[in-house]
């Protein structure tokens, strides 16, 4: 059992019978899947050895996206995908960040919140690209990710971009590349990001409950050359599955604190916080998206309902570059490894999932074929 699962399942009960009535429902939601995860309460599957035909029965994991615990084959796969469908050209990253008075509004508001953060962002590059001041063509192609968490696990919301070095045509489809290290500028970038942002909340009806304070600030774009996608992708995969901390973090757990390691912006030294069990199971919780939000979108030339087809995309930008072009960089990604017998080290093979409560379910369903059964028997024997 991990420190964050046994964190969890020994901590999470008391924590709901104190602030489960104030918890937003996304959240207890998560905190009970979280309790549940790899016990029985929530299910078991079943293998047998290869070898030795050894049977063994293990509880089932919550597959709960935030969970820290059942996401990370995830990872590896979503970023195997990604590492396919590379585009041969330099990368770039663009990061979105919300000023500090505007926290609180999208801790109280997220699903409203996040979204305009999407919105606006993505708008406000593809409006730049639009001007032909800043950019030759006019349609760009970028993936985001949602990012709410700072390396102390505190509240930060922003949105990172990687963004291909360039844009298509929309009169010709022809590739332009964008200038050598330079893509928008951020300074641009952040005054239409406060403007289209303030738009969103207001079409909502919610700007009186932003302070004022946040308009007169200039917001934080940032924007920085990366070369090619492979390492910015694995730098992201990080986020896509997992929430707030990973399990290497967690130093020490004992019944009243949690220690944990992490490291300061442009600092390599390593540093230890220690919070009370509440305090981190707080910090934790508050990074849990609404039920169903996409913190992962595809816009422009890579969204999956753009009219021109990857290879088309690919091809083109090959052809802009005279086809001086090379293959990207091998990035190792690690590869789920197979369940083995802990007899006789042979691999487990699958053989059934038992679901929680299958047992009371069959029971209930067996006494009512039963039932049934000696119903019909009673009215064939009673005769016309």
């Amino acid at each position: 059992m991990s420190a964050l699962q046994d964190l969890f399942r020994t901590h999470g009960g008391a924590y709901l019978a104190r602030f489960g009535d104030t918890m937003p429902g996304h959240q207890k939601k998560v905190l009970h899947a979280l309790m549940a995860c790899r016990t029985p309460d929530n299910g078991s599957t079943c293998y047998h050895c290869e070898a030795c035909d050894k049977p063994h029965v293990l509880a089932r994991c919550c597959g709960n996206r935030h969970c820290p615990a059942c996401q990370q084959h995830k990872g590896y796969e979503w970023l195997d995908r990604q590492l396919a469908q590379q585009l041969p050209t330099d990368y770039f990253m663009l990061t979105f960040t919300v000023p500090q008075s505007l926290r609180a509004f999208l801790r109280s508001h997220q699903r409203i919140g996040y979204g305009a953060l999407f919105e606006a962002s993505s708008e406000s590059i593809k409006t730049l690209c639009a001007n032909p001041r800043f950019s030759r063509a006019d349609t760009p192609g970028f993936l985001g990710v949602l990012h709410t968490w700072g390396r102390e696990l505190q509240f930060h919301p922003h949105v990172h971009y990687l963004v291909p070095g360039g844009a298509l045509s929309s009169e010709d489809g022809a590739w332009q590349a964008a200038s050598s290290g330079f893509y928008l500028p951020v300074h641009a970038l952040s005054r239409v990001f406060r403007a289209k942002f303030r738009d969103a909340i207001a079409q909502a009806g919610l700007l009186d409950q932003v302070p004022p304070e946040t308009w007169a600030v200039d917001w934080n774009v940032n924007a920085q050359a990366v070369g090619e996608a492979g390492h910015s992708l694995k730098y992201l995969a990080r986020y896509v599955f997992k929430v707030a901390i990973s399990e290497s973090r967690i130093t020490s757990v004992d019944n009243t604190h949690v220690r944990f390691t992490y490291r300061k912006v442009h600092s390599n030294r390593v540093r230890t916080m220690r919070l009370p069990i509440f305090a981190f199971l707080h910090r934790f919780l508050q990074h849990v998206l609404p039920t169903g939000f996409m913190k992962v979108r595809h816009f422009g030339f890579l969204s999956p309902s753009f009219k021109m087809g990857f290879e088309e995309i690919r091809a083109r930008i090959e052809l802009a570059r005279g086809f001086n072009v090379r293959p990207p960089a091998a990035i190792e990604v690690p590869k789920a490894q197979p369940l083995r017998c802990p007899h006789c080290g042979a691999k487990l093979v699958y053989r059934r999932t038992i679901l929680p409560h299958a047992a009371q379910r069959q029971r209930i369903r067996t006494l009512i074929a039963h039932t049934v059964e000696l119903s019909m028997t009673q009215a064939l024997n009673s005769g016309p």
